[in-house]
């Protein structure tokens, strides 16, 4: 029997109910249409095809849109009454997952009266504990240094007061742990000056751009012997990675920017199980031209992997430095043939990238062994099919115009043939240069955000900061406790002979 209770009977009020819900029912329908335009984008975001000159951040950044949209979209249905028709079920805690190091501040909820029925005192027998994240916006304080004087009442031998505490600014505003705040936003969260002059602002801090960019330049004099030390720690191994991006750079005399560089030189020996650190220094550059590479490597003697820009042929005349052996890219390599697959049919160059990716897999199987179980490896599962594909390389070149994109694609493998190969022969270099392109990916954000650089000495700053904030990035060490404490230790009069004790993998130590 279907129950009639608060069953209004008046005409007017049963089709005002009438009427809502038949706009209950619209708007779910509306929601529906809605969600599955946004996971048919999601999906396509997702699994679609995908350039290989399209970046990560820029799906991620649509990835993230669409999972507000449909979020927002169901928070609808949960308050809208109409729609939530079955008991929720009890909410999972997450307990355990946030991190130890956080601080805690507990709160204790308890009843109104513990006193029980009986006229008895209840007394606790278990609890309940959520831990939840929150989160205090950037906290400004002021820190009152105070340096009492003292005189003897019975004498006149003088008064004593402690010395003051040496600082980086000396009689200036900043901290240490504000300096390193700036150059946290500026090249690790990519806000330029301006901008972290506005979110000061909002705290009740005015600070003029040029004050925070006079301090900045301070902090890239102090930093430069630690700059200078990780260039010298970089060139004594025997393995390196580099690769160039560019950076515009203001042109003051044309009133536009001109296309300087940023050359990376990187260290990772970690997929080999090498011991040395993992390490990136960024160089500035007015041009492209290979000289640079060769001034930046002074005193390297060892395998250099890069990709095929001709300018690095100049590293490998003894004229000019040490003997350098130039390893080659393949995923560059590929690059030339997955180019071609785009919105069209190619049938060699999908033939090619077939081939190439089972030379990744290998490498994906062999990540971390040794260098001598790497080569090993390599010689024996890897040798076999690179002579294949040379074997097909040269037919097809045969068959194909040298002047047609395919004969292009394929004369680029050939033409660096001897470097691409050079990885089945040492176990310390990898198959191809992405090591170096993931260290500069933060060069790109900062460039997008900054546009610019405002002259040559300003790029040069630019680098040396990213070098020692990506460098502590690979090592796993948070970059704004090691720079409040580096620049404290250098305000102190840190000894430029123990300079090495001040790169990120030696500090604290």
């Amino acid at each position: 029997m279907i129950s009639t209770i608060n069953i209004p009977t008046d005409v007017v009020t049963l089709q005002a109910l009438l009427l809502a819900s038949e706009e209950r029912n619209g708007r779910k329908d509306d929601r529906i249409e809605r969600l599955e335009k946004l996971v048919a984008d999601f999906k396509r975001a997702l699994f679609g095809s995908k350039s290989e000159k399209v970046s990560t951040e820029q799906y991620e950044l649509a990835l993230e849109d669409i999972e507000v949209a449909m979020a927002a979209i169901h928070t609808e249905d949960e308050q809208d009454v109409g729609l939530t028709t079955k008991p929720k079920e009890p909410r999972r805690t997450n307990r355990g997952s946030l991190p130890k190091h956080l601080p805690r501040v507990e709160e204790v909820i308890t009843p109104d009266s513990i006193i029980c029925d009986c006229g008895c005192e209840r007394h606790i027998i278990g609890e309940d504990v959520s831990e939840r994240l929150d989160i205090v916006p950037s906290q400004f304080r002021v820190m009152v240094t105070r340096r009492p004087k003292y005189a003897c009442r019975s004498c006149e031998n003088g008064i004593i007061q402690a010395p003051a505490k040496p600082h980086l600014i000396e009689g200036g505003m900043p901290t240490e742990a504000t300096l390193a705040t700036i150059v946290i936003n500026k090249h690790a969260d990519h806000l330029p000056l301006f901008r972290q002059a506005g979110i000061f602002a909002r705290q009740g801090v005015h600070l003029d751009r040029s004050t925070l960019a006079k301090w900045l330049g301070r902090v890239a004099h102090e930093l430069t012997p630690v700059y200078e030390c990780l260039k010298a720690d970089l060139k004594q191994s025997t393995k390196l990675f580099m690769d160039e991006t560019t950076a515009p750079v203001l042109d003051p005399g044309r009133g536009k920017t001109k296309t300087g560089y940023l050359w990376a030189l990187a260290r990772d020996d970690r997929p080999w199980g090498g011991s040395a650190p993992p390490s990136v220094a960024f160089t500035y550059a007015p041009s492209r031209a290979g000289k640079h590479a060769v001034e930046i490597l002074q005193g390297f003697d060892g395998v250099l992997q890069v990709d095929g820009y001709t300018g690095y042929n100049r590293v490998k005349d003894r004229r000019d430095n040490a003997p350098i052996e130039l390893a080659y890219c393949w995923a560059h390599a590929r690059r030339k043939l997955f180019e071609l697959t785009i919105n069209n049919v190619a049938p060699i160059a999908e033939e090619g990238l077939k081939q190439i990716k089972a030379f990744y897999r290998i490498e994906a199987q062999i990540k971390g062994l040794s260098a001598d179980e790497r080569r090993t490896i390599r010689q024996e599962k890897t040798l076999p099919r690179m002579k294949d594909f040379e074997q097909w390389l040269a037919y097809k070149c045969a068959q194909v115009s040298a002047k047609s994109p395919t004969g292009l694609a394929l004369k680029y493998i050939a033409k660096y043939w001897d470097g691409l190969n050079l990885f089945l022969t040492d176990g310390r270099i990898e198959i191809d240069n992405n090591t170096v392109e993931r260290c500069m990916r933060p060069i790109a954000l900062n460039r997008k955000n900054a546009l610019f650089a405002g002259h040559d000495a300003g790029a040069q700053n630019w680098a040396m900061l990213a070098s020692i904030i990506e460098t502590c990035k690979l090592n796993k060490v948070e970059p704004h406790a090691y720079l409040t404490g580096v620049l404290t230790a250098i305000a102190q009069g840190h000894k430029q002979k123990d300079i090495e004790q001040l790169l990120p993998w030696n500090f604290g130590k």
